[in-house]
């Protein structure tokens, strides 16, 4: 597995994160009660220090009340404000330590502002949904937020019994006592902080398909209302499964889980082990499929393979896309080819002055980003032919599996599967500005 960790801040987000240590596991205890909308929590950080000593660092927390922080036992010197949580150990940590970090806090969460409008964790009108991508994670939890930090979790949900959790990952217990029930989750796998997904709301839990033995266990958590429809619209889950597992490797996580809340959602959101979707995705007619095939994809491009900064999220997203166009053409829908056609004539339409390897902080979630990057990756499948695409895609996901990858990282391990130098083609789709020609399968890409 190659790990590049980006050095220094995130260019596109500069006030999270901090790249002189990283964390390797968060344990988190929460009290919630969704009436008055109040969380309780608690954390306990184990983290590692970069080559340098750190005489302080951070953390990213929204406005809550501190009620204790900890540093190896020792009570640090903090300060707590703007979001940053500025920790000064009581003695320096050593270069290369092993560190413990504990902090308590209370409040009413609320989403983080951001160019997008609120991020994070939104109270609903029964319940409560996160949704953090990028920058939310701050509204509910301390943590190092920047993608390319990845950690394990063991997240710990106490509420009134009427409510039921869903997180990513494996449900170890649920234990009821009095009136109020603990849900306990945990997630082994290298997650970025922005990918802990979480939704409080009263679900009916059914299992999608069989997976049979060591299949992957796929449920989805729906109000009962939606029944009906959902079984619908989210019947050809397990055959994208299976499709995506033969295309891009195995399943890169122990189970997956899509929850639907009761309230409407712009886009649905991945979350690592977990995609959530809004009550206008599910209508009966699989209206959204394509949707849940993006969601599902991600699992292994953004989630299992992390950007390691926000300016690569083209990685992200056009594959996903490029996997809603493989799942049409694979299941009967418009070919790859036809969809990449349709892509190239919305685009034609658009201004010419995104690029797609470094949008830019106002572009990163601009429809763009989605189609271009889907056609980027056409171009590539069009230069390569089918069967050295497939097999650059395998050794993309398994050669950096819970790692962090960059563009240049992309471009060097296309060109190990290139017959040919593909310079003018990463320099046109990736850098460049201006569309380049509509790439066809069977003939080279035009650039």
């Amino acid at each position: 597995m190659a790990v590049q960790q980006s050095v220094g801040p995130d260019p596109y987000f500069p006030d999270n994160g901090d790249s002189r240590y990283r964390v390797h596991r968060y344990e988190l205890a929460l009290d919630y009660r969704p009436a008055p909308n109040r969380l309780a929590g608690t954390a306990r950080i184990n983290a590692i220090a970069g080559r340098s000593a750190l005489a302080e660092f951070q953390l990213n927390l929204a406005d809550f009340k501190i009620g204790r922080v900890r540093v190896d036992g020792r009570q640090p010197h903090y300060t707590h404000r703007g979001g940053r949580l500025r920790v000064r150990p009581a003695k320096p940590v050593r270069a290369g330590a092993a560190f413990t970090v504990e902090v308590h806090w209370s409040g009413n969460p609320k989403p983080v502002a951001s160019p997008w409008g609120g991020l994070g964790w939104e109270e609903l009108e029964d319940g409560a949904l996160v949704a953090s991508q990028p920058i939310g994670a701050p509204s509910w939890y301390p943590c190092n937020d920047r993608p390319a930090d990845k950690a394990s979790y063991l997240l710990s949900v106490t509420l009134p019994s009427a409510y039921a959790v869903v997180a990513g990952g494996r449900l170890l217990t649920r234990t009821t006592k009095a009136s109020t029930t603990t849900w306990v989750y945990e997630q082994p796998a290298p997650t970025s902080s922005y990918l802990v997904g979480l939704a409080i709301g009263t679900f009916q839990t059914v299992l999608l398909g069989d997976p049979g033995p060591g299949g992957v266990p796929q449920h989805g958590h729906i109000p009962a209302r939606l029944l009906p429809e959902f079984s619908r619209d989210f019947a050809r889950q397990p055959a994208m499964m299976e499709l995506f597992q033969e295309l891009f490797g195995p399943y890169p996580f122990d189970e997956y889980a899509v929850a639907v809340t009761e309230e409407e959602l712009d886009v649905p959101v991945e979350a690592q082990g977990l995609s959530l979707f809004g009550s206008n995705h599910v209508d009966g007619a699989r209206g959204s499929e394509r949707l849940v095939a993006h969601e599902l994809a991600h699992q292994w491009f953004g989630n299992c393979v992390s950007i390691a900064d926000w300016r690569h999220i083209w990685l992200n997203e056009g594959f996903a896309k490029y996997a809603e166009w493989l799942w049409s053409e694979r299941s009967g829908g418009r070919t790859a080819q036809q969809l990449a056609a349709a892509a190239h004539r919305l685009l034609a339409t658009l201004p010419q002055d995104l690029r797609l390897a470094d949008p830019g902080r106002k572009a990163m979630f601009d429809d763009r980003v989605y189609e271009r990057g889907g056609l980027a990756l056409h171009a590539v499948r069009c230069a390569l032919g089918d069967e050295a695409f497939f097999a650059m895609v395998r050794g993309w996901v398994r050669q950096h599996r819970n790692g962090t990858v960059t563009t240049p990282a992309f471009t060097a391990h296309v060109a190990r599967y290139a017959d040919e130098p593909l310079d003018a083609l990463f320099d046109a789709w990736l850098y460049g500005t201006a569309l380049p020609p509509l790439p066809t399968l069977g003939a080279p890409a035009a650039v």
